[in-house]
């Protein structure tokens, strides 16, 4: 097996089209282009040997200390290269594109710099398009920057004059050394436009000093700008920004559509079969992101998802044959083809590797509820026909809720009737009457009120284990679920409510380990696939968020602070936390980081009437 870094060992830039990933050593292993769910030109995360990478670093074997962080409020990440005869930083940003117009042209920039003594540095680009199944041609041009063609992509490398490209076979290197005040960059630009009209020069002219600095204060620039609308002023002031920033990297401008991550295949346990592909806007995910932002003050971000979820409600056409589908790809292509990617060998021989996913044709009924909260924090439910189309979903919804379904952990063992999918059947209703009576807007309120009734008393009778004392799984167990911790915070009850304070501490025995918290227990509620997983970090931050509503706030701030401890170093996390610490899953995750701004909001808020009761 080859070597692989840590998931956790990355930071994250990106245009709003795309996304890459540059491991603590400098090393560009994950790139997709024209688009997030677009094949890869670097993967070796996935397959170190086949999946191809981009590495700039310094040249000095083990005597390197390195050390990554973001320029502040930005996007830019900085790797420090500290070594006996100097320190040097490699820079690597991309140029946000905020257009709602998709580009076929994407830069990734990567400037090295010695700000001390002098150092040698290394260039190895080794491009694999395709998920490295494709094969490439090299081509020099007379300027001696180089494109790598692909099948459907290319990928010019030009680099600034201190740095000679050299060819090897298909692939380029160069060394250089630059001393303190020196810097050299190169700039990636990819083309996936057609093949007839790429022009074998997309990066445009050589770059120079001047346009590099040029690029770099425009990205650092629309950063400080868009953070402006920023209204959190609480304890985690830092890290709520990073997890904002990380959400809308994760933002697909043109369409406004939210991804899960910007990963797939990366595994919940090393070893095992739990490698999906999240690359693509969930319903779900993404409502509760755009909720997020809503809730700091980015309001442009809710418009737009709300765009993009009406016009999948008016297109009708879905995989599962439902009105909505769980996910979509990011342009609202419903239809995502799930294969397996043999010729990779996965993350630390994690198989299989997984492209598309087949969970899009489940049918998960929480997401009308979803669709119906995030809506109904906009402010305005939108003009007439978003507003018809909205109260036609509800009226199909009042005839079609009552079935069991496969839930929010998109588990592959069957359907169940699960109580969290009632639950936002409930909000789905809740948040319908309520918009109408808000807006005076027509709707048949009668009916979607007595169903909204219907679906409390059934959650209350059939949800509710008297042995357990607790809020469970699915109708027909005793099983716990995670998911249910929402409970307070949709308002199906008060977060003091006794049945609810009994649920809490039943989780708090059964699915809490060191206030890290996992989504359900597998063993007792098969859900079809083989092997463990780690806590699920978005239900730690829901924990903690519990924990503050309930007046349990010092245990929900010892929670919070020990959750943060879990962070990487540049303060990202992945979709689970393992035995040993470790992150697991997909990076980074959507979920996680809107169930952090959730948290420490709820908590800045208890926190603040503790200590106004105590003065």
């Amino acid at each position: 097996m080859n070597n692989y870094p840590p998931i956790a060992d990355h930071g994250l830039v990106g245009d709003l089209q795309t996304a890459a990933l540059i491991a603590a050593d400098g090393t560009v292993d994950w790139w997709c282009t024209p688009r997030f769910d677009a094949p890869s030109v670097f993967a070796s995360l996935l397959d170190s040997d086949r999946g191809g990478h981009c590495r700039l670093a310094v040249d000095a074997d083990d005597k390197v200390t390195v050390r990554q962080l973001y320029m502040p409020d930005t996007a830019v990440l900085v790797t420090r290269y500290m070594a006996p005869d100097g320190v040097g930083e490699v820079l690597d940003f991309m140029e946000p594109d905020p257009s709602t117009t998709p580009s076929a042209q994407h830069r990734l920039v990567r400037v090295a710099r010695v700000v001390r003594g002098s150092l040698p540095f290394e260039l190895i680009c080794r491009p694999r398009f395709d998920y490295g199944r494709a094969v490439h041609s090299l081509d020099r041009l007379d300027d001696g920057s180089v494109v790598f063609h692909g099948p459907d992509t290319d990928l010019h490398l030009q680099a600034t004059a201190q740095i000679g490209l050299r060819p090897d076979g298909t692939d380029v290197t160069a060394r250089f050394t630059l001393h303190a005040g020196e810097r050299a960059a190169i700039v990636l630009t990819s083309d996936s436009g057609d093949a007839a009209t790429r022009s074998g020069r997309p990066g445009g002219p050589a770059p120079d000093d001047e346009a590099i600095t040029t690029v770099f204060d425009t990205c650092r620039a629309f950063w400080l700008t868009w953070l402006r609308s920023c209204r959190y002023r609480g304890r985690w002031h830092e890290m709520v920004v990073r997890s904002a920033i990380t959400l809308k990297l994760l933002t697909y401008a043109p369409t406004g559509a939210p991804i899960a991550a910007a990963t797939m295949g990366l595994p919940e346990q090393i070893g095992g079969e739990r490698n999906w592909d999240y690359r693509y806007t969930w319903i779900r995910d993404a409502s509760l992101s755009v909720r997020a932002l809503i809730d700091l003050g980015f309001t442009e971000e809710a418009q737009a998802y709300r765009r993009w979820l009406r016009e999948r409600l008016d297109a009708t056409a879905t995989a599962s044959g439902e009105p909505l589908q769980i996910m979509y790809r990011v342009d609202g292509e419903p239809h995502l083809t799930e294969e397996d990617l043999g010729h990779l060998e996965g993350y630390r021989l994690s198989a299989p590797v997984r492209a598309g996913n087949a969970a899009a044709d489940q049918i998960q009924l929480d997401i009308y509820g979803e669709a119906a909260y995030a809506l109904a924090q906009v402010g305005d439910i939108g003009g007439i026909r978003g507003w018809n189309t909205f109260a036609g979903l509800l009226d199909w919804l009042a005839d079609h809720w009552d079935r069991p379904d496969e839930g929010i952990w998109e588990t592959r063992g069957g359907r169940k009737d699960f109580t969290y999918s009632r639950l936002m059947t409930w909000v789905a209703f809740d948040r319908g009457v309520k918009l109408a009576t808000t807006h005076s807007r027509p709707a048949d309120l009668g009916h979607w009120a007595a169903v909204r009734d219907t679906v409390f008393r059934q959650i209350a009778d059939r949800g509710w284990s008297e042995k357990r004392r607790a809020f469970v799984q699915n109708y027909d167990s005793d099983v716990l679920d995670a998911s249910l911790l929402l409970m307070p915070r949709v308002g199906f009850l008060a977060p003091n409510d006794p049945d609810w304070l009994t649920t809490l501490d039943a989780m708090d025995e059964e699915l809490v380990s060191d206030s890290l918290v996992y989504r359900y227990d597998p063993a007792a509620s098969p859900d079809g696939l083989q092997g463990s997983e780690g806590t699920f970090n978005l239900c730690s931050f829901l924990y903690v968020q519990a924990l503050a509503k309930a007046g349990r706030v010092d245990q929900a701030r010892y929670a919070f602070d020990k959750m943060l401890t879990y962070a990487n170093h540049v303060g990202l996390f992945a979709e689970e936390i393992g035995p040993s610490g470790e992150q697991l899953g997909n990076f980074p995750q959507a979920f996680t980081h809107l169930a952090l701004v959730d948290a420490a909001i709820a908590l800045d808020e208890e926190l603040d009437r503790a200590e106004s009761r105590a003065r």
